[in-house]
């Protein structure tokens, strides 16, 4: 009598998914990163389309569109279908975050810092969507359409701080520039924070209300617009003292190209700015300047980010 061949049972559906996910930073945990920054940037642009085509209360209600209806409905005309469309792009938002959450599971121990960095950005992205419905529910006032840039203002921010620690290596870091270096950065961060704050206050005070009947802030937009530029000024002043530092920063860091890439935005804004300020403020131009805001606030992130560098590696003293 001849025994029967034992076989060995295939692991589960959910065993094998778990197998499936990344345990170290492969190619797929560096694309999440990108795709959760890139749509971080876009759900801005769209949302700048939305408010500079007054399609702000295209959906009066929320979390449904109408009262009566989920959706917009023909009757509602372009501004429902721009309003509505605005708010699809939250689902993919969240999928992106369950994707680089479910990317980063595996190694919650040995890459806490991804861990906890997908995990803020998933949960922050509904509460993002329930300020962009608080803004609709009290008619686009405009302080709270100002939160709810800002909100995204930040969440771009831990978007750009996860790209830059998915390419870094693990472990404690220490400074790695000269101490003069690293406060004039911090410093440019402060100023970018303040210029990009001063703007939102310039935009709530200017035509672009999302809405016909929607209120202002109630400030003179042309004296905001003087002490937008201010900050601005200020803050290309720095960064031209960061580029010609990281010129003496350790390669590693690739500081020149991260200031270089700061600097880029910063002339590219301000160009645009100048230009919608002289040519009445037209949509196209409003919403790239919208859009290069947050952009300008990733770089800034990235320098700071990369200020330090792996304990093992030689560093600047805190004299240097």
């Amino acid at each position: 009598m001849t025994a029967e061949p034992t076989t060995t049972p295939r692991p589960g559906i959910a065993r094998r998914l778990w197998e499936w996910l990344p345990a170290t930073i492969d190619r797929r945990v560096v694309w999440m990163a990108w795709a959760t920054l890139v749509v971080q940037i876009g759900i801005v642009g769209t949302g700048g389309l939305v408010r500079l085509t007054g399609s702000g209360l295209g959906c009066p209600t929320w979390p449904q569109c109408t009262a009566d209806s989920l959706v917009n409905t023909p009757e509602m005309g372009i501004h429902g279908v721009i309003e509505f469309g605005n708010r699809m792009l939250t689902f993919v938002l969240v999928i992106v975050a369950i994707l680089m959450f479910l990317f980063v599971v595996r190694m919650r121990r040995e890459r806490r810092d991804l861990f906890w960095l997908a995990l803020s950005i998933g949960l922050y992205v509904p509460l993002q969507a329930i300020i962009g419905g608080i803004t609709v529910l009290t008619n686009l006032n405009p302080y709270v359409v100002g939160l709810h840039y800002f909100a995204s203002v930040l969440l771009v921010a831990l978007s750009a701080v996860l790209v830059v620690r998915v390419y870094a290596t693990p472990g404690p870091r220490v400074l790695a520039v000269p101490r003069w270096y690293a406060v004039t950065t911090h410093v440019t961060s402060v100023f970018v924070l303040v210029t990009v704050v001063v703007g939102i206050l310039v935009t709530g005070s200017g035509p672009h209300a999302g809405d016909g009947g929607a209120a202002r802030n109630g400030l003179n937009p042309e004296f905001m617009q003087h002490v937008h530029s201010w900050p601005a000024y200020i803050t290309l002043a720095l960064t031209l003292v960061l580029v010609a530092g990281s010129r003496r920063t350790p390669p590693v860091l690739r500081l020149t190209l991260w200031t270089g890439l700061l600097l880029a935005v910063e002339a590219l804004q301000i160009v645009v700015g100048l230009w919608q300020a002289r040519t009445g403020l037209p949509i196209v131009l409003v919403n790239i300047h919208m859009v290069l805001a947050v952009m300008l606030v990733a770089a800034m992130t990235a320098v700071v980010m990369n200020l330090k560098a792996p304990a093992a590696a030689p560093a600047h003293t805190a004299d240097s």
